[in-house]
């Protein structure tokens, strides 16, 4: 067989992606907030376009046998809902109990939130107004200011005073002075670089930082197993002083940065508005509108375009004004669309859980992302780029899109239970459980069973820990240590 170059022809298939293609798959995955940039830097490159007035037409859908009635308002008038190929471009509570938290060194979530400052005040802004009259000198001001934006949203300073020197080439003695300087700033425990050190630091501004404290504080970890034995032989007191010391340091507040608000705080804002209605026969559903507030309606300038055409005499010219036309047409064809998507895909997440929107988490029902992609007639990776980055406001909350997707654990029903409905009747258990009496994984289980949910202990373990819940060993420490208090 001899061997030479030669030419052959073939057939074959393959999705070529156009840049409007990619750029419409990735408008499905913006949020509305992020969808008013987009817009705004399209108003800036575009002379074509032109932020109109916000026009929205309501579509009534009539009830389908015993299924709530859904009805969504949809902006523009656009085409049928966007729905893309997967082949074409991917784009993809914490409760703990305070005994907990120290003996993780403050880590843990769940902490009281309830006495959060104002969040138009970060912590740094509190502490950077203290500053100036409380310096001995301009040096110390400047290094505690630096230290005070190293500082976490807690409070805490996690970098090494060392490194700190070096980087403002300072000696280590005046980043000391400048860190006892901030350590002493309202509120009382910022600067601290341990759980241990921001307790200690409140209880010297209660002036209750005697040789019994420092061993308590020094020994938190007893605390948390609930070793009171061990404390009143090592702090060197009786019941009753002990009773108030594990009172005083309850009263102290772990996380003193999170008395003030900051960019991490910052408000979610919905992108789907949904409220309870009931028609003129009785019928109660639901309305379904996107967040207008954030979604500004764009529209072709028609006038100007004219004017721009008649003054084009080049090939050039004109070429490049009908880009932009044709830039424009597209783009609020492709809004109009994916507005039409966002709200296809959120009805029919309504009616699927419409149980939780009308009686809470208990009915919220297992649900995929391929069971809504199939009863819509969209490709699940469409669905999947819609509920991201996606909230949706009702009487509840406000919940992002994809916490409605949930697997499911067996039920006597045979239709399965959401598993944030089991988690929530777990943490309802153990909060309604004897202080003498704390339920065993093995007697959730049992509790669970009777109530038609079917799982096995490590599963029940497993949801009592992704909420933060203890063990039951560590929840009668707990608990004991609430009575003593």
């Amino acid at each position: 067989m001899a061997l030479g170059p030669r030419l052959d022809l073939r057939q074959s298939q393959s999705l070529v992606m156009t840049p409007q293609l990619q750029q419409a798959i990735k408008l499905l995955a913006l949020s509305n907030l992020e969808i008013e940039t987009f817009i705004g830097e399209a108003l800036e490159s575009n002379p074509l376009l032109d932020a109109g007035e916000i026009r929205s037409e309501n579509t009534d859908a009539p009830p389908e046998s015993d299924e709530p009635q859904v009805r969504d308002s949809t902006p523009g008038d656009g085409n049928e809902a966007l729905d893309i190929d997967p082949g074409a471009l991917d784009t993809d509570r914490d409760t703990g109990d305070w005994s907990a938290q120290m003996a993780s060194g403050g880590d843990s979530e769940g902490f009281d939130f309830e006495n959060r400052g104002e969040e138009g005040l970060s912590l740094a802004d509190h502490l950077e107004a203290q500053v100036g009259p409380a310096a001995p000198d301009p040096q110390t001001a400047f290094i505690a200011r630096n230290v005070i934006g190293l500082l976490d949203e807690a409070g805490y300073l996690s970098t090494d005073l060392r490194e700190i020197a070096i980087n403002l080439d300072v000696p280590l003695a005046r980043v000391e002075s400048a860190l006892e300087l901030v350590q002493s700033l309202d509120p009382a425990g910022v600067g601290a670089r341990s759980l241990s050190e921001c307790l200690a630091l409140q209880a010297k501004e209660a002036d209750r930082y005697d040789p019994c404290m420092e061993v308590l504080i020094d020994n938190l970890e007893l605390v948390a197993k609930g070793a009171f034995a061990h404390l009143k032989r090592i702090c060197r007191v009786d019941d009753e002083d002990l009773a108030d010391m594990l009172a005083e340091l309850r009263s102290y507040d772990p996380k003193p940065g999170l008395q003030f608000g900051g960019t991490a705080s910052a408000s979610v804002v919905p992108d789907v508005l949904l409220s309870a209605v009931t028609d003129a026969e009785g019928n109660d559903g639901w309305d379904i509108q996107l967040n207008e507030a954030t979604l500004p309606r764009l529209v072709v300038n028609r006038s100007y375009y004219v004017e721009l055409r008649g003054g084009c005499t080049g090939k050039e010219a004109r070429g490049w004004l009908s880009e932009k036309l044709a830039d424009a047409n597209w783009l609020i064809k492709a809004l109009d669309q994916r507005q039409k998507t966002i709200l296809k895909v959120a009805a029919e997440i309504v009616k699927q859980q419409d149980g939780f929107f009308r009686r809470g988490v208990s009915e919220l029902r297992p649900l995929t992302l391929a069971k809504v992609a199939e009863a819509i007639e969209m490709h699940e990776s469409t669905v999947s780029r819609v509920t991201s980055n996606k909230f949706l406001s009702c009487e509840r909350g406000t919940f992002e899109l994809k916490y409605f997707f949930t697997s499911g654990v067996g039920s006597a029903d045979g239709e399965g239970a959401s598993a944030e409905a089991v988690k929530a009747r777990i943490k309802a258990l153990c909060d309604a459980e004897d202080p003498k009496k704390v339920l065993s994984d093995d007697a959730l289980v049992d509790l669970l069973k009777a109530e038609g949910f079917d799982l096995a202990r490590r599963t029940v373990a497993k949801y009592r820990e992704a909420i933060g819940i203890g063990s039951s060993v560590q929840r009668r420490r707990a608990k004991k240590l609430q009575a003593m208090g």
